[in-house]
């Protein structure tokens, strides 16, 4: 044996283990983060929640993080309790959460005491209605209402387990392949939001009659296996420290004193603002995704007796988007030519035909789903070129430049391919995974680049910060593309036929301001002589 096995983390598969359980968690997170997402239309057509509704709902979910500071409150819990108990506390909040917005959803909760209760109150609240970033209105339907309630619980704890899992991969790999493991950890979670976009329309419509309740559900009990995932870690965790006599490492904790020194920091700024503009673009039009798709492409339902109507063309197109992911993320750690570009052949050939079903099936959910897909194949290369050639703000700038084609090409070139059937899924397919690759390269150049800009003392508390002002874009252009899609589409109800220009222009917006801010930290890292555009390992 190369290296002597005295603890759980010198072996290698209980360390790729410990990652697995905590990668799965977050997973299963990922997927219930937007699990209403690609069943809108439903929604409305169900429950009666109109844009405006759905958009207030869906914001709640960073509410309290954001006006409550639980997020700050999060990571002095960490510090002061450790992993494993951190970890435990945010999947059963998340579990709590998660089954306040399945009730609400349900049919029970239709003519129940709650839904009587939630009709008449929440419609004034004192100091929030003033300000306008009240998570309720007067008029907004009861079940939205209550499950913005289970929403909210859920992102207290989703956001924990975020830090949580950081801190966890970082104890488990410190010193061997920390890179590689963060890297397949987002890949993983990643690949939530597509088993999403699959699946929560499978169980909404299975058996012919629409539940949406049932979407909730698959994701209530895919968190309980999250909470079953975390309390086997818990274990390993503690049977570590048993062996290595450690106490569990702690960041320093959050100070207030820290505030002036980080914001009066022009580095912070730039990456603060960056990180909110860039991410208000994304996370925000992953909700809206599969309602735009159905309202700008010509769709037609294939028959229900039809292979593509049924439920096993689900499944094997879930698999083969695995396939996509495995072999697309496997071929960038390959030394051998051969075996690099075989598993890379794999995985686009297994694209090529993941696409093809999309187009057979007719499905809009499906045909977002590949948003990821790009993503987690290019994550580890991006990565590995910011570690050894460096241009991490270039990969910034070229970022936001993507991110604009994409929602302009959204918002006009897509709508000219309306009763064109496959031209207009050709480009939905292109854009999509362009914009997933944007998605790759913000991040992967964005995060490294922060200790370079900041203090290293006030680095865990600039990290804090500049997750709350994210969170404060996830919370406002949910809402705010929601109410501006009802205010430019009056009078429609049928939920398949909105038009999405402007809220489109909106986040291209986002875009052309991480753009100039992109430039400007250009500007700045050659005049100040920051190290930006150098390699992270020299």
């Amino acid at each position: 044996m190369s290296e002597q096995i005295k603890t759980l983390r010198d072996s290698a598969g209980m360390r790729w283990t410990a990652l697995l359980l905590l990668a799965l968690a977050m997973f299963c997170s990922y997927i219930f983060m937007d699990i209403l997402s690609p069943i809108k239309d439903l929604m409305q057509e169900t429950r009666g929640w109109d844009s405006t509704a759905f958009g207030t709902m869906q914001g709640s979910e960073v509410f309290l993080n954001v006006f409550v500071f639980f997020l700050i409150f999060a990571g002095i819990i960490l510090d002061k309790m450790g992993v494993r108990f951190t970890a435990l506390l945010s999947a059963s909040v998340m579990l709590v959460g998660a089954f306040v917005k399945w009730y609400a959803v349900s049919e029970s909760f239709i003519g129940s005491s709650l839904d009587t209760w939630f009709t008449n109150h929440l419609n004034y609240i004192p100091v929030f209605d003033e300000l306008g970033v009240s998570p309720f209105y007067e008029g907004m339907p009861a079940s939205a209402k209550f499950a913005a309630v289970g929403f909210m619980i859920f992102g207290c704890g989703v956001e924990m387990a975020g830090i949580t899992v950081s801190r966890g991969i970082v104890k488990w790999f410190k010193g061997r392949e920390m890179a590689l493991a963060m890297g397949s950890e987002m890949a993983l979670a990643r690949l939530g939001v597509a088993t999403c976009m699959i699946f929560s329309p499978f169980f909404a419509k299975l058996g012919g009659k629409v539940d949406v309740s049932r979407s909730v559900a698959f994701g209530v009990v895919l968190l309980c296996i999250a909470l079953m995932m975390t309390i086997v870690y818990f274990f390993m965790d503690k049977k570590l420290d048993s062996q290595t006599g450690e106490a569990e490492e702690k960041d320093d904790p959050f100070k207030v004193s820290d505030l002036g020194k980080i914001l009066t920091d022009s580095g912070f700024w730039l990456v603060a603002l960056l990180c909110v503009l860039y991410y208000s673009a994304i996370f925000p039009f992953q909700k809206y995704a599969v309602n735009m798709l159905q309202c700008n492409l010509t769709l037609t339902e294939p028959s229900a007796d039809s292979f593509w109507a049924s439920s096993q063309i689900t499944i094997i197109q879930y698999v083969i988007m695995l396939i996509v992911a495995a072999a697309g993320f496997a071929s960038n750690f390959q030394k051998k030519n051969g075996m690099k570009y075989g598993l890379l052949s794999i995985s686009i050939i297994a694209l090529v035909a993941y696409c093809y079903m999309g187009y057979m099936r007719q499905s809009a959910e499906s045909i977002f789903a590949v948003f990821p897909l790009l993503a987690v194949l290019i994550t580890p290369i991006l990565g590995s070129y910011v570690d050894h050639k460096g241009k991490a703000a270039s990969m910034l700038v070229l970022g936001s430049l993507l991110l604009i084609a994409c929602h302009l090409t959204f918002a006009f070139v897509l709508p000219l391919f309306k009763g064109n059937a496959v031209g207009g899924i050709i480009i939905a397919y292109v854009t999509i995974l362009v914009l997933g690759s944007s998605f790759s390269l913000v991040p992967a150049s964005l995060w490294p680049s922060v200790p370079k800009l900041v203090d290293a003392k006030v680095i865990g508390s600039a990290y804090a910060l500049i997750f709350w002002i994210q969170n404060i874009g996830l919370w406002l252009f949910p809402l705010l593309i929601g109410k501006v899609l009802d205010k430019t589409n009056p009078g429609v109800t049928d939920p398949t036929q909105f038009n999405y220009t402007a809220p489109l222009v909106m986040l291209a917006s986002l875009g052309v301001a991480a753009l100039i801010l992109g430039l400007v930290l250009k500007v700045v890292d050659k005049k100040k002589g920051i190290g930006l555009e150098e390699p992270n390992i020299k």
